[in-house]
């Protein structure tokens, strides 16, 4: 917990000594940070859904599985939530391998998209996360901007060189329970925040977590490795 500093006391130091006002306020960063846990407090308190935005983990999250992760939120209701990590990239298999495995073609395919792993739940599973400029009859559609495939319709239209504009394959999931998603968030194990498609779909993996930080104005040395509400 972040402690305001005290004013110095006639018995510490000379009386006509002013207190420094900054001093005994909280810093931007601070307030950043009380406000993006406010406002998931708020939502998880009123029972609204965060599909369609961001978690980003906080320092003090030990799971390494979402060490210092970025997870888009596909599903968030009362009976759980779902989640694609997206700054974990595969370096094997490949897209045309994958493409091999699967039996789709063409190989080589037209065009490619990344492949990351998505989660530690069901990793041999794969899901496209994707704009919705195209769609099929087994998508979930998140909200106006992107949608989620599981099939393999959507792999067929990428490597013939169609599909959506922008997509990346991930390889399992995050998953949570009924209320698992909702203690986490009241526990300050994530921040939220919206998705920016810029951060969602290139390829500066090594940055998502830090440039995610950044569209809520929080820099993330200010963060503290310990849990716990500011």
């Amino acid at each position: 917990m972040a402690r305001k500093t005290l004013p110095t006391s006639p018995a510490d130091g000379p009386a006509d000594t002013p207190p420094d006002p900054a001093a005994a306020k909280p810093s931007a960063g601070v307030k950043r940070r009380s406000a993006a846990r406010a406002r998931a407090a708020e939502a998880t308190a009123s029972g609204l859904s965060l599909a369609g935005q961001v978690l980003i983990a906080m320092p003090a999250l030990a799971d390494q599985n979402f060490h210092r992760s970025v997870i888009y939120l596909c599903a968030h209701t009362g009976e759980g939530a779902m989640g694609i990590v997206i700054n974990r990239p595969l370096a094997s298999p490949t897209f045309h391998d994958l493409l091999k495995q699967l039996k789709v073609d063409p190989v080589p395919p037209a065009r490619t998209i990344r492949l990351l792993s998505g989660g530690p739940v069901d990793n041999a599973r794969g899901f496209v996360l994707h704009t919705t400029d195209w769609t099929s009859d087994s998508s979930l559609q998140v909200d106006d901007r992107l949608a989620l495939t599981a099939s393999l319709d959507v792999l067929k239209a990428i490597a013939s060189g169609g599909g959506p504009r922008d997509g990346l394959l991930a390889l399992g999931y995050a998953g949570w329970g009924p209320g698992q998603l909702d203690r986490e968030l009241q526990a300050n194990s994530w921040l939220n925040a919206p998705a920016d498609l810029s951060i969602l779909f290139d390829a500066e993996h090594e940055t998502k977590w830090r440039r995610a930080l950044a569209t809520l104005r929080i820099d993330p040395l200010l963060l503290s490795d310990t849990a716990g509400h500011a």
